[in-house]
């Protein structure tokens, strides 16, 4: 499982995400994504830890969180759904719809 994490702070760092996430478990893997053209981040990134349990227990602990002035969404990423469209040099997950 993946976890997206959305409303974020553009200073947060992939150290920061994994100081946070160290809190539930050991954390895999941290992606933050920029946009292409500025490097910018987009405010958004994605978490994987060590087990389900531990990722569960982060959602549930982290979203609706405040931080870095700003309040965080924690949610399960689900998979990015194939849109025609040559994605391979993307990651595969997106961030979970809410409507």
């Amino acid at each position: 499982m993946t976890i997206y994490v959305g409303n974020l702070s553009y200073r947060a760092t992939e150290a920061d995400l994994k100081a946070v996430f160290a809190d539930y478990g050991e954390v895999k893997r941290v992606v933050l994504p920029t946009e292409r053209e500025t490097g910018r981040m987009r405010g958004f990134a994605f978490v994987e830890m060590l087990e389900d349990a531990q990722e569960d227990a982060a959602i549930t602990e982290l979203d609706g969180a405040e931080w870095m002035g700003r309040q965080v969404r924690v949610n399960k990423a689900k998979p990015r759904e194939d849109n025609g469209r040559d994605d391979s040099r993307r990651g595969s997950w997106s961030r979970k719809q809410d409507y």
